[in-house]
């Protein structure tokens, strides 16, 4: 397959997202990036800003966020439609690649755990470098496996931390390396 034929989701904010769009770009990849209204991004390429109707499709209870997640959201009005553009993001991208910090719950700290539960929930290919281990991990069998990934399907979901550290920049840079020789 040729790098013309894939396509990266992201959400274009600072860090992880803003570096899966560059080197999408980079590796002619196809780039879309989700948006709402009111909505800072940092890579404003090809993006898809989602109606009120479209945010919708990816509601759900804050309650049964906070629940999977083991932490409560105080202020949900931002993080709702962060939430629902995440729903998009991984409904879009089958495989899911994220950068961040796998906690003892299993969960990513952060929104960005929330795509990680999603992408577990659809039986989605889901793969996560945690910056503590400086390690990619990939869900198999209900559990956390090392692993070393590859993007092997068209569509592909990159998100993450937008504090990322050097070796999370270096993890998303071979990963592309090894996806697309």
């Amino acid at each position: 397959m040729s790098n013309s034929e894939y396509t990266l989701y992201s959400g274009g904010l600072k860090g992880a997202e803003q570096l899966f769009g560059e080197l999408a770009e980079a590796n002619g990849i196809n780039e879309v990036t989700f948006s709402f209204e009111g909505h800072k991004l940092s890579r404003e390429k090809n993006v898809k800003v989602l109606t009120e109707a479209e945010l919708s499709r990816g509601h759900i209870s804050m309650e049964i966020i906070s629940t999977k997640m083991g932490r409560k959201y105080a202020h949900a009005g931002t993080i709702r439609k962060v939430f629902q553009l995440l729903f998009h993001m991984v409904n879009k991208g089958y495989q899911v690649f994220s950068v961040g910090w796998l906690q003892e719950n299993g969960t990513v700290r952060g929104g960005t755990g929330w795509g990680i539960e999603l992408a577990k929930f659809f039986g989605r290919p889901v793969s996560v470098f945690d910056l503590k281990e400086n390690q990619w991990f990939t869900w198999q069998s209900a559990a956390w496996v090392e692993d070393t990934p590859v993007i092997s399907h068209k569509t592909f979901c990159g998100t993450g931390t937008r504090n990322i550290t050097e070796e999370g920049r270096k993890a998303i840079e071979d990963l592309f390396a090894r996806s697309f020789k």
